[in-house]
């Protein structure tokens, strides 16, 4: 299964942050927890829009436990999803018995080295970091994690040059994303992260104060999910004025509705918008925070929808899509509940899925 999911993650699109392993738009979709599946126990009902969003994905996970993705026809195990949905329940401080399940099922080796790779021929820069911010945010041991002492890991893979890079025969897909990933994570650590890694991020900042999705670029492009996740980046390892010109190059490049699009787009979508008002909430701009945090709210299924969708939001505009509504939930989760990954943490979450609170006539 390795060798299978490593051609899967050549087909992926850096667009969406948190998500590293994320398949090509039209190409694979997240897919739906299949009838007969145990939900998370619901919880009360409640008015918090990130709480209702987290409590909605939480039902959706197949077997209760993780997500997976479909891909001409074949479903395969999604740990990138599976993890950005460990994050969201800790950030909605909620469904931590989903967490919980989800977090033991990415715990599994067979699972963490299909994500991670072997360590050996093949090890990915930003699963590692991904996956080792999870451990952290749930309070597990990330030197046992899995059977893989994360931090070493991602440690082995930094260049002289402070950068992550994969160690893989497919090549080295690494970048911007998996980069500040890394810092966040480690500066969680004891050890912090290193200065090189940082000042290689750093260094990657494009003239007009935004971050590239990918290093190495003829003309350096800054992209708005890897900008937002810089900034989160630099802000916690005091590099204040480097993230203060990456959220200046956010709020110039937020759209009229609040939300923000992905690089090249001129549309509003949930997972752009949910990382960059993530950002701007936790950094000190609350008035462009706050107008991310209404696009997503208006993205989100309220009670005129059907029971089944609501809470869920909406990847932009054009209406609900269960194909991509779980990724976009996940990310947007983080916008509405404004918490940095740095802080995030899964302690004290209540353990049940809370469900909208809607009128009895709906």
């Amino acid at each position: 299964m390795t060798v299978l999911r490593r051609p899967l993650r050549l087909l992926a699109v850096p667009g969406l942050a948190l998500a590293v392993t994320l398949p090509a738009a039209g190409t694979a979709q997240a897919a739906p927890a299949p009838a007969g599946t145990a939900p998370a126990p619901a919880g009360a009902a409640t008015l918090r829009p990130d709480a209702a969003a987290a409590g909605w994905l939480a039902r959706q996970l197949v077997d209760g436990d993780h997500f997976e993705t479909v891909f001409d026809g074949t479903a395969y195990p999604d740990q990138g999803l599976t993890a950005d949905a460990v994050l969201a329940f800790a950030a909605a401080h909620g469904s931590d018995t989903a967490a919980a399940r989800a977090t033991a099922w990415l715990a599994r080796p067979e699972n963490t080295a299909g994500y991670l790779g072997d360590g050996t021929t093949e090890a990915y820069a930003g699963a590692t970091a991904k996956l080792l911010l999870t451990a952290e945010v749930r309070g597990e041991n990330p030197a046992a994690f899995g059977g893989v002492d994360l931090p070493a890991r991602l440690r082995s893979l930094q260049t002289a040059a402070g950068r992550f890079s994969d160690r893989s025969q497919w090549g080295d897909y690494s970048n911007s994303f998996g980069q500040s990933l890394a810092v966040i994570a480690l500066t969680r650590t004891p050890a912090g992260a290193p200065a090189a890694a940082v000042d290689f991020l750093a260094g990657s900042q494009c003239a007009d104060g935004g971050f590239p999705a990918s290093f190495g670029q003829a003309a350096c492009t800054a992209d708005p999910d890897a900008t937002a996740l810089a900034v989160q980046a630099l802000a916690a390892t005091g590099r204040a004025a480097k993230a203060a010109a990456g959220l200046d190059w956010l709020s110039k490049h937020q759209n009229a509705d609040g939300g923000f699009a992905a690089a090249g787009a001129a549309t509003s979508n949930a997972n752009s918008t949910g990382l960059a008002t993530q950002t701007l909430l936790s950094t000190g701009r609350p008035v462009a925070g706050l107008k991310g945090w209404s696009a997503l709210v208006k993205l989100q299924q309220g009670c005129s929808a059907a029971p089944a969708v609501r809470g869920a939001v909406a990847y932009d505009a054009t209406g609900f899509d269960p194909g991509n509504a779980a990724r976009a939930t996940a990310q947007a989760v983080l916008g509405l509940s404004a918490t940095p990954l740095v802080a995030l943490s899964a302690h004290g979450a209540r353990r049940a899925a809370p469900v909208l609170a809607c009128p009895a006539a709906h």
